[in-house]
């Protein structure tokens, strides 16, 4: 039997697609659909140096962003994550450092969607489990990509992969699933 998303002679099989239903501490109810395979399909100009379970694994947003999202996403994001179950702990982020700002301000500044209301790394999550809103993801994919401004910081600023050098842009890096350990 051929499994769906396989190609077959000259004919690609449709992936199955999948309904998300998440019920957690700020969305209740709202579903998704995943309609590119997991971590595939991705747009070509979106290239994240670090996958979500790594980016968990590393120790990101101090360890406090994904604490009651386990049933949204594989059990092996957590295996190894560093999470904090009371509240936000700069000291489990990689670089040990904060770089986080509250999520009062991203709502400020209008950079939350309301189908994403924990912001950009929720948004990548989604993304990389194959939910697309290609609006939403033109803007997620401008937004990491201006990022990349710091990588040029750390490169001017900084001797090749001293991690010691500029550890709270390393960090917010980390956030944005640059691998700011390699530069």
């Amino acid at each position: 039997m051929v499994q769906p998303g396989r190609t077959v002679g000259l004919i690609r099989l449709p992936t199955r697609r999948r309904i998300i239903v998440v019920n957690d501490r700020m969305q209740q109810g709202y579903r998704y659909e995943c309609v590119a395979p997991v971590g595939q399909n991705f747009d070509a100009e979106f290239k994240p140096e670090l996958t979500p379970q790594a980016m968990l694994a590393l120790g990101v947003f101090g360890g406090k962003y994904m604490t009651d999202c386990g049933a949204e996403f594989p059990a092996s994001w957590f295996a190894h994550a560093k999470l904090s179950p009371q509240r936000r702990d700069p000291s489990l982020n990689f670089f040990g450092v904060d770089a986080s700002q509250p999520l009062s301000v991203w709502q400020q500044k209008g950079w939350i969607h309301p189908d994403d209301p924990r912001g950009w790394f929720q948004w990548y999550c989604r993304y990389f489990m194959g939910r697309r809103m290609p609006q939403e993801d033109q803007r997620q994919i401008k937004r990491w990509k201006a990022i990349r401004r710091h990588v040029r910081q750390i490169e001017r600023n900084c001797e090749p992969c001293d991690l010691t050098c500029r550890r709270r842009q390393r960090q917010a890096l980390l956030h944005w699933a640059y691998d700011s350990r390699k530069i």
